[in-house]
This record gives structure tokens, sequence and C-alpha cells, in this order.
């Protein structure tokens, strides 16, 4: 069973999908339902009691949940386009080209680039 089913049974259709236990993801399960204000209390509940079997597990979602179509909100992080810009003229780090790039106005990133552009292909 894919992930989308699984959230599809907790979050709207309701279906019982127990026979398929072998294939569920809990501490997937949590993260993603832990994005929606009116479930993280219950994701916090099961990272208390991850010790529990998947069946209990969701059982205890697909029953506390009430029925809602949620949309799960993205859990990758955004591309910073002028990332590796900065990291390049300053020789910094992931981390410290992020927070450069906090503080950054648009004319100092121009001329970033403007500087690391070497021509060509």
């Amino acid at each position: 069973m894919e992930l989308k089913h699984w959230l599809n049974s907790i979050n709207f259709t309701k279906e019982d999908l127990s026979e398929e236990i072998k294939t569920y993801p809990p501490y997937i399960i949590n993260r993603c339902l832990s994005g929606h204000l009116d479930c993280v209390m219950f994701a916090n509940e099961m990272n208390k009691h991850h010790h529990l079997d998947k069946d209990m597990q969701y059982s205890f979602y697909l029953n506390s949940l009430r029925k809602k179509k949620r949309f799960s909100p993205g859990l990758r992080k955004d591309k910073v386009t002028d990332l590796e810009s900065i990291k390049k003229y300053y020789g910094y780090s992931n981390e410290k080209a992020s927070q450069a790039l906090k503080i950054l106005t648009k004319e100092q990133i121009n001329f970033i680039k403007q500087r690391l552009d070497t021509g060509g292909m």
C-alpha cells in the first residue's frame, strides 16, 4: 500500500485497512499529520506512545480524527536559488550561506552573481 492510501483512509474515507497493517509507516504518518492544526495533539500522543503496535496506532488515528480532507503541507525544503552563489563567493557552508542570504539585499546578491559570472557555456 502507498502512503496516500493510508492518509486517505485516516483522513477522509475512514475505510479500515487493517489487513495490510504490515506496510503501515507510523513515523511518516505521524509526520504528515503533525502538519495540521487539528491533528497536532493526536500526533504528539502517538509520538509519546511510539512503542504501540502499528495496528493500535492506525486504529487510534482512524477512530479519533474527524473526517476531513487534509492536504499535506510541503515537507521538503524550498530550494534557494542564490545559495550556491553565496557559498562560492564567501566560501560558506549551507547554514552560514542561508543566514547571509537573509541579510543581503537584492543589489548585493546581483553584484555577487556578476562577480562569479565567468561567461561562456
